[in-house]
């Protein structure tokens, strides 16, 4: 349960970065509430999904799946070039989430 969790976590993640993105520097109401909402939310699952997993791999999970779903939703949704070399560096986080992830007992 503590890594479903941790995974809806880094989702949520995924969602404040875009809307803060989407905020153009919280001086829109819409996404700024957005980014609060999905933060607390974010912050909660993995408070809780670290009652049971150890801090260096929940918080390597978190952030990892959060860089590489937000890298994922700007060249999606903004635009953002995916050049060669971002989607190896994309490909290293995921080799190093998958390795932190088989490396963990929990």
């Amino acid at each position: 349960m503590a890594w479903i969790l941790l995974v809806v976590a880094g989702l949520f993640e995924v969602v404040w970065a875009f809307s803060m993105k989407q905020s153009a520097g919280f001086t829109r109401v819409g996404p700024t509430v957005v980014t609060f909402v999905a933060m607390a939310i974010s912050f909660a699952l993995l408070a809780w999904s670290m009652r049971t997993l150890p801090l260096g791999t929940a918080y390597t999970i978190w952030t990892g799946i959060g860089a590489v779903g937000a890298f994922a939703v700007g060249v999606a949704a903004l635009g953002e070039p995916a050049s060669p070399a971002r989607l190896i560096a994309a490909a290293m986080i995921v080799g190093g989430l998958l390795l932190m992830k088989l490396s963990s007992s929990p």
